[in-house]
């Protein structure tokens, strides 16, 4: 083959051979001209201040503009890109590959504006390239350094004016919103960087994951899976085409007043897209002006905001995760489980996108059929926006729907939805009479019981309507087959005969909270479930998390964790296992009830017989458990845990460890004493 050199040529090739040495500078020319500085600056400024001043003039800019005032751009940015677009290194995701044309859009548009821009990047992961290995260990913890990260950057530009966060994935963009909240005393804009086109004639994104499972059980062949496996991504950038939590997460932006309206969900790489980072760099610029900060923006009243909007998108449920982060890192009491509670059974769910359906438009029709600020008009109908929250726009959330409802921008983007694609955008998002007939009911149930004692959630609307009974509550009793790992959970699904997991079985993973796996997300087995025929019939319980597409009767966030003494960790294959969730009432429980289906025992008697019960014997934290996935999991344990948001509460650490500190000391004096 071309190019292929023996072992001891490359070897050579790898050590050189000097001859870029024959060409190399020990000393060069500095720019041109002088800083602008006088003598107060000389005599009073940090010698940072100055020094920065040098560095932006090495860097090339011109010396004369050096003094204008900072603003930083954050950004996920991964992957490099040649002039003409084509991969040099690859990103991790499409989510992150072409957001550098954002950061380019707004820099110039920065500078236009007088404005000295500085870029900086913190690249994130991607859940889907990580599901079922032990990269998924790092998902969720990586939101909290990240947005320590992102903040440390923060810090390092002292004299910036303001920040711009580009951001567009799972973990990437609730670690930015994170960042721009805890900065709190400095104007901040979100752009969300938007979603991926679907590909004409082939899977979206969330079913291609399935092509393993599908093809496992005979249901596609090789060729199939081959080429659609290919051919998923309409775009080379942006988040994945359903509404989970990337694009969840783009919607709450929105829904918080941290980003622009009408900005969630636009398509990577059109020029819709590329017009949102200039219009949030005009934004900026505003309120670095008018002296707003952030804290001005998120407040109670836009969380509340959020919420509501939340409800209405029927958005992913690590949201319950993300949320409490962004108001914790605000200063902001975070949401209780009333009050998402309140939140959904405020609204049904108003959308109808990927993966819920059911008709399953994919998010950027969704966007074209007026996205966040089209279901806020619905919204504030039923009088459930605080339609004076402000907004980074200079406009409150009232007057910014206003605007839209008379803009030429909803116009042109319905009237677009109908030419290309043929959709009424009145059956992408729709008010709640026609939701309600449509079958969309409220999303997020909190299921309690003897299985979890602390709490449990299932997004409801998700579940197979054919599985749900006529009075609108899922019933379900059966067999619970209890795995340790995801791994045996996955082989089993794709099993067939012995060993094999059945229609009415129960789905038990336990062990892979924060203490087990770092709280793994769990797509590989609801995707698979999703895609199987009979896999409607099988819930799935676990105190991991799921993915924001995940559908079907799958309950997460069960607390207590197996781990930490939690009940899920001692059943045992064969316990029987009862699962109710009202989606009228939005109340549910899970309970063990016993072993023998002939008499099966009342939730308080099968409680005690748990407690007699030693754990599973295969549940154990995983043995490739990252050391900085396990200090993550403590850390967010003494924080109020999976809840609390996995957040790190600094005054409540510093307590735990001192109380720590203090109890060794005591047990150590006991032992020299005695």
């Amino acid at each position: 083959m071309a190019g292929v050199q023996s072992d001891d040529a490359l070897l050579d090739a790898i050590l050189g051979d000097g001859t870029p040495l024959t060409t190399t500078h020990t000393s060069g020319e500095g720019p041109a001209g002088s800083l602008p500085v006088d003598d107060t600056t000389l005599r009073e400024a940090p010698s940072g201040h100055l020094f920065g001043m040098t560095q932006n003039a090495g860097m090339g800019w011109r010396a004369s503009e050096i003094g204008r005032d900072p603003y930083l751009i954050l950004s996920t940015q991964g992957g490099l890109r040649a002039a003409d677009g084509k991969p040099v290194a690859l990103g991790l995701h499409t989510g992150h590959w072409e957001i550098d044309k954002l950061v380019r859009a707004a820099a110039e548009t920065l500078a236009e504006q007088g404005g000295l821009p500085f870029s900086v990047m913190c690249s994130d992961p991607c859940d889907g390239r990580t599901q079922g290995t032990t990269g998924m260990f790092d998902s969720l913890p990586y939101r909290n350094d990240a947005a320590m990260t992102m903040r440390r950057l923060v810090r390092s530009l002292p004299n910036r004016r303001g920040l711009l966060g580009i951001a567009t994935c799972d973990k990437g963009l609730p670690a930015m919103m994170m960042a721009l909240a805890g900065s709190r005393d400095l104007p901040g804009v979100i752009v969300p960087g938007g979603v991926t086109l679907p590909a004409r004639g082939a899977e979206d994104t969330a079913k291609v994951q399935t092509i393993g499972a599908r093809y496992a059980h005979g249901l596609i062949d090789l060729q199939h899976a081959a080429a659609m496996g290919c051919r998923a991504c309409g775009s080379p950038g942006g988040g994945c085409q359903f509404l989970g939590t990337a694009a969840t997460s783009q919607v709450i932006a929105e829904a918080l007043g941290i980003a622009l309206p009408h900005t969630a969900l636009a398509p990577s790489g059109e020029p819709v897209w590329l017009d949102m980072a200039r219009r949030a760099a005009l934004a900026l610029v505003r309120l670095v002006k008018a002296g707003t900060p952030m804290s001005a923006i998120l407040t109670r009243h836009a969380l509340e905001n959020a919420l509501v909007v939340h409800a209405a998108f029927g958005g992913s449920t690590n949201l319950m995760l993300h949320v409490p982060a962004i108001a914790h890192a605000a200063g902001l009491a975070p949401p209780t489980v009333a009050d998402w509670t309140a939140a959904n059974r405020a609204t049904p769910r108003l959308v109808d996108a990927l993966p819920n359906g059911p008709r399953h438009h994919p998010t950027v029709q969704v966007f074209m059929a007026g996205g966040v600020p089209e279901v806020m008009l619905h919204l504030r109908e039923m009088g459930l926006l605080h339609l004076d929250a402000p907004t980074v726009s200079g406009r409150t959330v009232g007057e910014n729907l206003d605007w839209w409802e008379h803009s030429a921008a909803r116009r042109i983007a319905r009237e677009r939805l109908r030419e290309l694609d043929g959709i009424d955008p009145a059956n992408v998002i729709m008010g709640p009479d026609a939701a309600r007939a449509a079958g969309l009911t409220s999303a997020l149930v909190f299921p309690v019981g003897n299985l979890a004692p602390d709490g449990s959630v299932i997004k409801a609307t998700s579940i197979d309507p054919t599985v749900v009974d006529d009075d609108n509550v899922y019933r379900h009793t059966g067999p619970a087959r209890v795995f340790a790992s995801e791994h045996d959970a996955i082989v089993a699904i794709k099993r067939k005969g012995e060993g094999a997991v059945v229609a009415g079985d129960v789905v038990v993973l336990a062990g892979c909270g924060p203490a087990g796996t770092g709280m793994e997300e769990t797509y590989q087995l609801t995707s698979a479930l999703k895609y199987l025929p009979w896999g409607k019939h099988v819930p799935v319980l676990t105190d991991a998390r799921f993915s924001g597409v995940s559908t079907g009767a799958c309950i997460g966030h069960v607390g207590p964790e197996a781990l930490a003494g939690g009940p899920i960790g001692r059943l045992r294959d064969g316990d029987l296992v009862r699962i109710e969730i009202d989606r009228n009432t939005l109340q549910g429980r899970i309970d063990f009830i016993g072993t023998d289906p002939s008499q099966p025992l009342p939730p308080e008697q099968a409680t005690a017989l748990l407690a007699t019960r030693a754990i599973h014997p295969a549940i154990a934290p995983h043995p490739k458990l990252p050391d900085d996935t396990r200090l993550w999991a403590a850390l967010q344990e003494a924080s109020g845990g999976t809840w609390g948001g996995c957040v790190y509460d600094v005054d409540a650490i510093v307590e735990t460890l001192r109380a720590g500190r203090e109890a060794l000391a005591r047990q150590r004096g006991e032992q020299a004493s005695s």
